[in-house]
């Protein structure tokens, strides 16, 4: 357990490392690693503990450096724009199949209230939500799903979902690719994903240090 606990935190810490390692490795097929890496954080439920905000600055910006041509800046913007949307989507599928049987009344914690409040909510609330989770690490992965749940309008999420997806993707990997090699920030790279997660999180904090008032 210890030792997974480490590799996981040094794939974090050194993640433009693994990355170099993997283009080297794989050449062009890094693009589908990369593909099922964003798809499977935003679209299964138990994977929110993939790279995210994080893995797109460090391919920002070994887009940048690197010399062999292999990556390309507009291809992996649309590679991951639409593994984010596919994975979305796959997330609300997933959550609008479990809903109405997980609400039947079989299950005393999970009561048709509950439904009915979360169908409530996504009808007034569900667009920005889909927007703004994808900021958001963790709930990134739990929004889309949660709208499957209360059965949100598929065309609205859609709008949103891809509104989102568009937005998150271009804001990590074009930042990246413009700071992501500054000497303070490439000598340092490891602080830098922990400050990206750290800040991600914070809105998630203050929410729920509001909640406990």
């Amino acid at each position: 357990m210890i030792e997974l606990l480490y590799a996981f935190l040094d794939f974090f810490l050194h993640l433009d490392v693994h990355l170099v390692e993997l283009l080297q490795q794989y050449g062009t097929w890094i693009y589908a690693i990369l593909f099922l890496i964003v798809f499977a954080e935003t679209g299964l439920v138990v994977t929110p503990w993939l790279p995210g905000d994080s893995l797109l600055f460090a391919v920002g910006a070994l887009v940048a450096i690197d010399t062999s041509g292999t990556l390309q800046l507009p291809v992996v913007i649309g590679l991951l724009i639409v593994a984010a949307i596919l994975g979305n989507s796959c997330n609300y599928a997933i959550g609008k199949f479990i809903g109405p049987p997980a609400f039947s009344g079989r299950y005393r914690l999970l009561k048709l209230e509950y439904l009915q409040r979360t169908e409530s909510f996504f009808a007034k609330h569900g667009g920005k939500t889909i927007v703004l989770s994808r900021f958001l690490p963790i709930l990134r992965t739990f929004a889309p799903f949660v709208a499957g749940v209360g059965r949100m309008h598929y065309g609205r999420f859609q709008t949103f979902n891809v509104l989102g997806a568009v937005s998150w993707v271009l804001t990590f990997t074009i930042g990246g690719y413009l700071f992501g090699n500054i000497p303070i920030i490439r000598d340092n790279f490891g602080i830098v994903t922990l400050v990206i997660i750290f800040a991600s999180l914070l809105p998630v904090v203050w929410v729920a240090l509001r909640g406990d008032r």
